[in-house]
């Protein structure tokens, strides 16, 4: 069990970055919205797992599950902000 669930993140880590490095820059940052909702459904389910098991292997993975996740929700919420300010009138950016 524990095999096939390393294979699958293997497999997930090479199949997202063969997929990002093939989007074009422009669509970065609609595509970052789009992952922070996954992402704060992967914070849920790392964090049931997390209360619902007592393995050390099981809490390994899912304390790294939860950080992987928040700094992929705060960076797209960084990135996000970063363009709606390009957008914004020059008296209204913050300083």
């Amino acid at each position: 069990m524990l095999v096939t669930l390393i294979f699958i993140f293997v497999l997930a880590a090479f199949l997202g970055v063969e997929l990002i490095s093939k989007v074009p820059s422009q669509l970065h940052t609609p595509l970052m919205s789009g992952s922070n909702a996954i992402s704060g459904i992967t914070i849920v389910g790392a964090l049931v797992a997390l209360g619902t098991e007592n393995d050390t292997v099981t809490l390994v993975f899912g304390m790294v599950a939860v950080i992987s996740a928040m700094i992929n929700v705060v960076g797209g919420y960084l990135v996000t902000d970063r363009m709606l300010a390009m957008f914004k009138a020059k008296g209204e950016q913050k300083k």
